[in-house]
């Protein structure tokens, strides 16, 4: 029974039996009168995610990488110049879409493990006295790595440099798990999808938009026709979809936001950061280290864990999927081989989470690995005992007196 395993990979992630059902609707007509009753309340819901009042939400029908494409062709045109950092594989395909739409990259390189350098963008934004530079580019959450940056920090570089370049911001692997504040930090376009922290199928890419992101979509001249802001808005405004809306998806998320209601947003955000610890101590009781070099840059929603010298990472995790039936993200660009990701984002509980750990265990030790069996789970379930009290309080669970 393999599909009855969690999947511990970094996205599409597990869907909880609630959204599949609600995901299974019969067809309506989305341009009958009352698909606004639908569509209205979710893009203004969407907003309490992203934490924004001023911008709106836009999203398409694809997945996050068709989000990035919005964001780029909806505010700037061929030749524009912008200036990204490239610390991971999710970076780098950025700079890869920035550069096919003919716009002049400035590459910012940074060794895998670290995160987006404000100091080394706010060098480039004061040296940029003619104000070419037009948007910065920031991944929040590197999923290659399992490094979250301070997306703050960059602002504050941006503000005191004066530069009036706009912040595009990735949180496909971080929105909805992570706390994430478009309007406190500045952020122009946040990108993000429907196939992680909301715990659905992929299918819709959901796009942050600032009042100054909009402003731009009236004068940018990079090609779209599917993708365009100004039709999607404008059709979204009168109540409708400029084209067929992924309405499945769309029920999907209408209760995928009902549950992170439910459970409050700070309570989601605090269950990951409990999860990731969690597997962080099993790492450090393994021997292994992270990819990501300190504890500030730690992701709360994916850890990828380097395998000691001599080991092949890819072995590691075709071997947990022949023999055990569970799925673990393998290394991307520069960690193939090197390093596996266990994703622990979206629909997961520090319980789900020691069967994953346990799993891993088993797979070393059967490929030899200097592990001790039982070490890491181990850890992970100290960690948890000590926090349990405090997690039952935050899910509002009374202790029988």
């Amino acid at each position: 029974m393999r599909g009855q395993n969690p999947v511990f990979i970094p996205g599409p992630t597990n869907i909880p039996d609630r959204l599949r059902y609600a995901m299974s609707v019969q067809t309506i007509d989305h341009r009958a009168p009352d698909f606004i009753e639908l569509l209205t309340p979710l893009l203004e819901d969407l907003k309490k995610v992203f934490k924004t009042r001023s911008g709106q939400v836009i999203a398409f029908p694809s997945s996050g990488t068709g989000g990035w494409e919005a964001a780029i062709t909806n505010t700037l045109s061929p030749g524009d110049k912008v200036v990204v950092a490239r610390f991971g594989m999710f970076s780098h395909r950025w700079i890869d879409l920035c550069q096919r739409h003919k716009l002049d990259v400035e590459v910012i390189e940074c060794p895998w493990g670290t995160g987006a350098p404000a100091d080394l963008y706010a060098e480039r934004l004061a040296a940029d006295r003619d104000h070419k530079i037009k948007a910065v580019l920031v991944t929040h959450n590197e999923t290659a790595t399992g490094v979250r940056s301070d997306i703050a920090a960059v602002r504050r570089a941006m503000d005191a440099s004066g530069h009036p370049a706009m912040l595009h911001v990735d949180c496909v692997s971080s929105l909805a798990s992570m706390d994430f504040r478009m309007d406190e930090w500045g952020v122009d376009l946040a990108v993000s999808g429907s196939q992680k922290g909301f715990m659905l199928a992929t299918g819709m890419a959901i796009i942050g938009v600032s009042r100054k992101a909009l402003a731009a979509a009236q004068q940018a001249q990079c090609p779209r026709t599917f993708f365009d802001f100004r039709d999607m808005a404008g059709a979204n405004a009168r109540g409708g979809f400029p084209y067929t809306p992924p309405l499945q998806i769309m029920y999907g998320l209408r209760e995928s936001l009902n549950m992170l209601f439910e459970e409050g947003l700070d309570s989601v955000f605090a269950r990951h950061r409990r999860i990731a610890e969690g597997v962080r101590c099993a790492v450090r009781a393994w021997g292994l280290d992270l990819c990501a070099q300190s504890p500030e840059l730690y992701s709360e929603t994916v850890s990828a864990i380097y395998v000691p010298p001599g080991f092949n990472s890819d072995a590691l995790t075709n071997h947990i999927f022949d023999t055990y039936g569970v799925s673990f993200g393998v290394g991307l660009g520069e960690m193939a081989g090197k390093a596996f990701r266990i994703g622990h984002l979206g629909s997961l509980t520090d319980v789900m989470t020691l069967s994953g750990l346990a799993t891993v265990e088993m797979a070393m030790a059967d490929l030899g690995y200097p592990v001790e069996l039982g070490s890491g789970t181990r850890a992970a379930q100290e960690y948890y005992r000590k926090t349990a009290a405090a997690n039952a309080e935050d899910r509002g669970v009374k202790r029988a007196s």
